[in-house]
């Protein structure tokens, strides 16, 4: 019952720091106006963290690869506490165990941008019919825009009717569904 809540807060704290690091890294990387709430809040959140990493690690062709380096390592620190109070001792095979975790620490990272991509999708969605001049519509929009283009390159509106964020949901659900659990599992079986 503690191992339980121990993980169920390790999940809770170092998941939604997780995130913050990450919506950091796709805000940034998709070029969205960095003057809104959300941006200045994820911020001043990650900042002690990402300002030091930046002085370290270089941006790669324009990402800010330091907060994706540190989204990573903190999802692997959760994954190796994790493993370390549910007692799964490594043994002999210490360094395989350490690649193991890095790599679902990878998809781990994959996946919840996926799930951003999602979370956005929809409220972008919401808000263009619901309120399409609130002041957070134009930073959704412009976080989706990427996202959406491939879509909207091939998929004309019907009747006024913008149908690429469903076939951008399908093919996020499609990624979740079908390649991401199928590298888990073969990274979970590696000899």
């Amino acid at each position: 019952m503690l191992v339980q809540a121990l993980v169920f807060l390790l999940q809770t704290f170092l998941g939604l720091f997780t995130l913050a690091l990450l919506l950091r890294f796709w805000i940034q990387a998709v070029r969205a106006p960095a003057r809104n709430p959300v941006s200045h809040f994820l911020n001043a959140l990650t900042d002690f963290m990402v300002r030091p990493a930046r002085r370290v690690i270089p941006g790669l062709w324009g990402l800010d690869l330091s907060t994706l380096i540190l989204a990573w390592g903190v999802q692997f620190l959760l994954l190796l506490l994790i493993a370390l109070i549910v007692g799964a001792g490594f043994g002999a095979e210490v360094g395989l165990g350490g690649i193991r975790l890095a790599l679902l620490a990878v998809l781990a990272v994959i996946r919840l941008s996926i799930y951003i991509v999602i979370g956005a999708t929809l409220v972008q969605a919401i808000l263009s019919w619901v309120a399409p001049h609130h002041p957070f519509a134009p930073t959704v929009n412009a976080f989706t825009r990427p996202f959406l283009r491939p879509f909207r390159q091939h998929i004309p509106p019907i009747g006024n009717v913008d149908l690429s964020p469903l076939f951008l949901l399908v093919v996020c659900q499609l990624l979740l569904m079908l390649p991401v659990p199928w590298l888990e599992g073969v990274v979970r079986h590696l000899p």
